[in-house]
């Protein structure tokens, strides 16, 4: 199966690879935004799973894989909860940081340099693939997403995250981030990449999933925060859906 990673995206990550758990660094928007997601990611899980998040593990027993896992950011709040987590990253940078970071934090993390297509072909299945702000960097999403299709058992999930591609994210993705905050490399996205929510939905059914579930990750400049929103995906959004 080819690869659908795209090697300029790849070496634009491994070129801040060092920075992942600095909040103050590159990655800041990632830091800001992640108690918004792991609250999405965690009731989703257990909305499916029928789990208890007031246990002390409550996603024991699963096995979750984290796609473009970065530093770990995500998969070792997974492995927090309890969750046997696989974490890939095609950037080769990123792996030694994340190993690094888990081992100083007493996780144990299956952290691999790798692809999804490449976990298709070694026959790996998952109950869950977190998929974030991921699909807007690939080369094809479509053969990306099946690949991931092909991951999940029967029954299984994936949380999947983008942009979405209009005025209002060019804006504040290229412009306001990267340009006048200053809070990503200027270059780090490529706003032609972005997704709509209605392409993604079709990349999705296409991939052989159902769409479960939509939200939007939207900042409030005023409180400085972020929140999950039932119904603004303007710009932020995150989609459920299940392997049937």
């Amino acid at each position: 199966m080819s690869t659908t990673i795209d090697l300029k995206e790849i070496e634009k990550f491994d070129a801040m690879a060092d920075e992942w758990w600095d909040p103050k660094g590159k990655f800041k928007p990632l830091h800001m935004l992640n108690p918004c997601r792991l609250d999405y990611i965690n009731k989703q899980i257990a909305y499916e799973f029928d789990r208890d998040l007031k246990v002390r593990r409550p996603f024991h027993g699963l096995r979750v894989l984290d796609i473009g896992c970065g530093g770990g950011l995500l998969s070792e709040p997974m492995a927090r909860l309890g969750a046997d987590v696989v974490g890939v990253d095609a950037a080769s940078r990123n792996i030694p940081v994340a190993k690094t970071h888990a081992q100083r934090s007493g996780l144990t993390i299956d952290y691999r340099c790798t692809t999804a297509e490449s976990l298709v072909k070694d026959n790996e299945l998952f109950d869950v693939v977190l998929n974030m702000e991921v699909v807007e960097h690939v080369a094809n999403p479509l053969a990306y997403l099946s690949a991931c299709q092909k991951l999940l058992k029967v029954g299984g999930i994936m949380v999947c995250s983008t942009i979405n591609r209009n005025p209002k994210s060019y804006a504040m993705l290229i412009i306001g981030a990267e340009y006048v905050l200053r809070w990503l490399p200027k270059g780090t996205h490529d706003w032609n990449k972005f997704i709509s929510p209605k392409e993604l939905y079709d990349l999705l059914i296409n991939a052989g999933l159902e769409p479960v579930d939509k939200k939007g990750f939207v900042f409030n400049p005023l409180l400085w925060s972020w929140a999950v929103s039932e119904k603004d995906v303007s710009v932020n959004y995150v989609t459920t859906s299940i392997k049937r």
